[in-house]
């Protein structure tokens, strides 16, 4: 309910300036946020897992809320783990605590209310409800529609660690502005263990 009025907001009220977004997350938000974080990753540095934490999760919810709420909280180092890739190289990726995605989660719904009705129709990446699959489709289509024959595939290389190096919520600045403790959140997230001054998020 929260959420669906900040997104009918920010609908309505295109500038709108959201600067107090952190107070809606109290433990009820916390639990949500709980319920949508995938269960079945590896654990992070802590080495507790999905189940660990759901042994004791309500004591859990409690103490990173207060912890949140105080701001006591601090994100732990994001693992950085290298993946083969079919060339031969390697890329890395961050395998965070299990309670760090759950403040992810919650940070990721607000900025979701307010920013979905950015995004346009076609805009598939990291939009809530659409994927990789519904993009292919509609280049399908297009393909089809307006007879293209050729396709050209660019591919940046090291982009990956062009972006890291990136401030992730550099895009809020364009529009409407959240919350500081949001952004605080927002970028604290990606600290990575293997190399600091790199955010993995």
């Amino acid at each position: 309910m929260k959420l669906q009025r900040i997104a009918e907001q920010a609908k309505r009220y295109p500038a709108m300036v959201f600067n107090n977004v952190f107070h809606l997350i109290d433990r009820e938000f916390l639990l949500e946020a709980y319920r949508q974080t995938r269960k079945s990753s590896a654990p992070g540095v802590d080495q507790v897992t999905a189940t660990q934490y759901a042994d004791n999760w309500d004591d859990n919810l409690r103490d990173l809320h207060e912890r949140l709420r105080d701001n006591r909280y601090g994100a732990p180092p994001v693992e950085r783990v290298w993946i083969e890739k079919d060339d031969g190289k390697q890329r890395p990726i961050g395998k965070p605590c299990f309670e760090d995605k759950i403040v992810q989660r919650a940070v990721v719904m607000i900025v979701e209310a307010i920013f979905e009705h950015d995004f346009h129709v076609f805009s598939h990446g990291f939009s809530k409800g659409h994927s990789q699959h519904q993009a292919l489709h509609e280049l399908r289509e297009q393909c089809r529609k307006l007879n293209i024959a050729w396709i050209v595939d660019a591919d940046v290389s090291g982009w990956a660690s062009i972006m890291a190096s990136a401030t992730p919520f550099c895009f809020c600045t364009t529009q409407k502005h959240l919350s500081v403790k949001i952004v605080i959140i927002f970028n604290g997230l990606s600290h990575d263990l293997s190399n600091p001054s790199i955010s993995l998020f």
